[in-house]
């Protein structure tokens, strides 16, 4: 588990965006057990609570859910991985977009850089190394 945790947010929000991103990049698969409660409070030092509201919100947007006294799992439905993909492309893009129109560069400057970058190319041609 690679969560580095801050404090520009509440800790239970940072694990909720864990669990979305591992479930939207396929790295948590559908049906995968997670951690129980206190075992996720013991590794990232935390509360036991403050798993506890996290792992009760994603039940609520059925994100994961909990069958009797067994392993909590992620989603099967298809339909809810594909709403927390798509939710958090709008937000990388609604920030990027944030932060390039502040720097007012025009979008016939920003696509192609995008396109280089996202298909790994710099500008001198070469594979980037996603620094």
């Amino acid at each position: 588990m690679r969560l580095t945790l801050d404090s520009r947010s509440p800790v239970y929000v940072q694990v909720i965006r864990y669990f979305k991103e591992q479930v939207a990049s396929g790295e948590l698969h559908k049906g995968a057990a997670i951690p129980s409660r206190r075992e996720l409070a013991n590794k990232l030092k935390i509360n036991p609570n403050t798993v506890q509201r996290a792992y009760k919100e994603m039940e609520e947007m059925g994100l994961i859910f909990t069958d009797g006294n067994m392993p909590s799992r992620v989603t099967e439905e298809e339909a809810v991985i594909k709403e927390v993909r798509a939710a958090l492309l709008q937000d990388a893009v609604a920030n990027f977009i944030t932060s390039v129109q502040a720097l007012h560069i025009p979008l016939e400057e920003v696509l192609p850089l995008i396109e280089e970058k996202y298909n790994g190319i710099d500008r001198s041609g070469e594979e980037g190394n996603d620094d």
